[in-house]
């Protein structure tokens, strides 16, 4: 597989930035590649308008990235992890503090408070209708949009470190 020999990190998490350099070797460009169809093919990165889904199918969405990622690095092994030279970045770091600063946060506080808002559903109201009357819709709405910018800028790392072009130019950019 092709790709840069170093790729500059730049990430702005919620609570850390993550800036430096990555020497992907060809396992981590393997794990890249995987991790970048994971990710440009769900909500996490492609917009959800107002009026399309649900917000529970997108925090499922998010949370399926937990599992994904745990299969990858798996699957490629501690080859995806080595530690690098003059502190430089792994795939693995980079996987982990993604989920970890990216996703975790997020999902730790509007699952339980979407979940409470769905128990509350009468039985005669769809389960869209229903989240769209949800007081907290918009909010989350706002952090999803947030959440997808970092994903956006993590997928774009991992389609460098791949040398391939951007891929998510294939979908409409209404709410990106």
């Amino acid at each position: 597989m092709r790709g840069p020999k170093s790729v500059d990190v730049k990430l702005k998490l919620p609570g850390v930035e993550i800036a430096g350099s990555w020497e992907p070797n060809d396992a981590e460009r393997r794990a890249a590649w995987e991790l970048y169809v994971e990710l440009i093919t769900r909500v996490s990165v492609v917009p959800l308008r107002a009026d399309e889904g649900l917000l529970r199918e997108a925090l499922s969405s998010l949370y399926s990235l937990f599992g994904t990622t745990r299969d990858v690095l798996r699957r490629h092994g501690p080859e995806i992890a080595e530690p690098k030279r003059n502190g430089q970045y792994n795939f693995g770091y980079l996987a982990v503090a993604m989920l970890n600063y990216g996703v975790r946060p997020l999902l730790a506080q509007w699952h339980p408070l979407l979940e409470d808002w769905e128990h509350r559903r009468p039985a005669d109201r769809s389960r869209r209708d229903h989240e769209h009357a949800w007081p907290q819709v918009d909010e989350l709405r706002t952090a999803l949009r947030d959440a997808r910018r970092i994903l956006t800028s993590y997928a774009d790392l991992l389609a460098t470190a791949c040398g391939v072009p951007n891929l998510l130019e294939a979908v409409p950019t209404a709410d990106r």
